[in-house]
């Protein structure tokens, strides 16, 4: 299954995590196409047919950012609006998305005991990821289990990030 990997950070060069998983997954570039928002876009811009037509494809979308304010970073939420139009990813005659699947990979800088009820957050990565899953049941996509980092600032080994990128290739091929 072909995926595409819509890489949404900022600062990836200063990522430990998401700038390791980029360079796995450009391991595998016959079925992982790895898609950087903020170096293709610097001003912001989309070439939305372009767009388009990368999502269409491939069978697969994972979107890959940090976890930000409990959503994505702001040039993923502007790609969405951006390139999900009307008549293309929804309404009556947008079915271009349907079928298709979509995953989140997420990295957090705490701890996965801080993403349930009773900890710091309150609420676990699922319920505050519900609007992605709500847009795949808009646009007819299928919502897959989210490949996710916990502690990603300061909690994590040099092994346990080496362990991660081979994990989250693993979740991509095998899903």
């Amino acid at each position: 299954m072909k995926t595409l990997v819509i890489v949404a950070h900022p600062s990836i060069e200063d990522s430990r995590i998401n700038k390791r998983w980029v360079q796995e997954l450009t391991k595998h570039s016959d079925t992982i196409t790895v898609h950087q928002l903020y170096s293709t876009y610097p001003d912001w811009t989309f070439q939305i047919e372009h767009e388009q037509k990368l999502v269409m494809e491939h069978e697969r979308v994972i979107f890959q950012f940090p976890f930000y304010w409990y959503s994505s970073p702001p040039l993923l939420k502007k790609w969405l609006d951006d390139v999900f139009t009307h008549g293309w990813a929804y309404g009556s005659l947008g079915d271009k998305l349907q079928g298709k699947e979509l995953g989140l990979a997420i990295s957090t800088g705490v701890l996965q005991a801080d993403y349930q009820a009773g900890g710091a957050n309150q609420f676990t990565l699922s319920e505050l990821t519900r609007p992605f899953q709500a847009t795949c049941i808009y646009t007819g996509m299928k919502f897959i289990p989210i490949f996710a980092i916990y502690g990603a600032e300061h909690h994590l080994t040099d092994e346990e990030v080496e362990q991660s990128a081979i994990d989250y290739v693993t979740h991509i091929l095998k899903s």
